[in-house]
C-alpha cells in the first residue's frame, strides 16, 4: 500500500506541473497583455485569480471558504497566512479579491514561463541578503502608496521540518503594516500541506479549507508595537490550526 502511495503521489505531482503548465499556456496571451503597463496591475490580479482557479480544480481539490468578515473594495490590506506548500499561492489569489502584490522568493523566477509573470508582478526578494530584503521592503511600500495590497507569508519560507505546524514569523509584515496604518488579515490554509507538500512522495486531491479571519488594526500603534502584533497574528492562525480536523 506504502509503494502504491507513493507513486500516486509521484504521479500527482508530475500533474500538478502539468496543470500549471498548461494554465499558464492558455492565459499567456491575457497575463502578457495585463503587464504591459504598471497601471493594469488590477487586470492581472482578476487574471491570476482565474489562472488558480484553473489549477486549483484541475489538480482535483475544492476550496472551503469561510470568512469572518467581508474586506472593503479599494483599501490596503497585508494579507498573511501560514506557508506549507506551492499551492498557497494559487489559494491566496482565489480566496482574496483585493488586488495585492506577493513578496516572494525569487528563486521562482527560474520556472519557464511562469518565473517570467512572476518576476513581473511580484516583489522579489533574496531572504539571506540584506540589500535585497530593504529593497523588497521599499518596493512594498510603493505599492501600498499605489493603493494595493500587499501579501506576505511570516514564516519566512516553509519549514524545512514538516511537522512543524507553524513557525516563527518575521517582522517584515508587520512593519509594513504599522508604518502605512493599514490592518492585518489574517488567513489560515489547512490543508495545503496534505495536498502538496514539500516531500515528492506524498500529496493528493482533496479539500484546500481557508478560514478568513477578522481584521486586526494598526491605528495608532508605532514600531514599538510589531512584536506584539505579530504575536497576535501568529496566535490567531495557530489557534485555527489546532482546531480537530473536520
Amino acid at each position: 500500500m506504502k509503494l502504491f502511495q507513493k507513486i500516486f503521489a509521484a504521479f500527482y505531482r508530475f500533474w500538478f506541473y502539468l496543470v500549471i503548465a498548461l494554465a499558464t499556456i492558455l492565459l499567456f496571451p491575457f497575463l502578457i497583455i495585463s503587464i504591459l503597463k504598471h497601471s493594469w496591475y488590477p487586470l492581472f490580479f482578476k487574471v491570476a485569480r482565474t489562472w488558480s482557479a484553473f489549477i486549483i480544480y484541475g489538480i482535483g481539490c475544492y476550496p472551503i471558504i469561510k470568512r469572518e468578515v467581508e474586506y472593503e473594495k479599494g483599501r490596503s490590506y497585508m494579507f498573511v497566512a501560514n506557508h506549507t506548500s506551492m499551492t498557497d499561492i494559487m489559494l491566496m489569489f482565489y480566496a482574496t479579491k483585493n488586488p495585492f502584490v506577493f513578496v516572494g522568493k525569487k528563486e521562482l523566477a527560474k520556472i519557464p514561463l511562469f518565473g517570467y509573470i512572476y518576476k513581473r508582478t511580484c516583489i522579489l526578494v533574496d531572504r539571506g541578503n540584506t540589500k535585497s530584503r530593504v529593497e523588497a521592503f521599499r518596493r512594498a511600500e510603493k505599492r501600498l502608496d499605489e493603493g494595493l495590497s500587499v501579501c506576505i507569508f511570516p514564516e519566512g519560507g516553509v519549514p524545512e521540518d514538516l511537522s512543524l505546524l507553524l513557525d516563527e514569523f518575521k517582522d517584515g509584515a508587520f512593519r509594513l503594516s504599522i508604518e502605512h496604518q493599514i490592518p492585518i488579515a489574517p488567513m489560515t490554509f489547512h490543508d495545503n500541506k496534505k495536498r502538496f507538500p514539500y516531500s515528492f512522495f506524498r500529496g493528493g486531491p482533496g479539500k484546500m479549507r481557508v478560514k478568513i479571519h477578522k481584521l486586526i488594526p494598526t491605528a495608532g500603534l508605532t514600531l514599538e508595537n510589531r512584536k506584539e502584533l505579530k504575536k497576535e497574528t501568529r496566535e490567531v492562525i495557530l489557534s485555527e490550526l489546532l482546531q480537530p480536523t473536520v
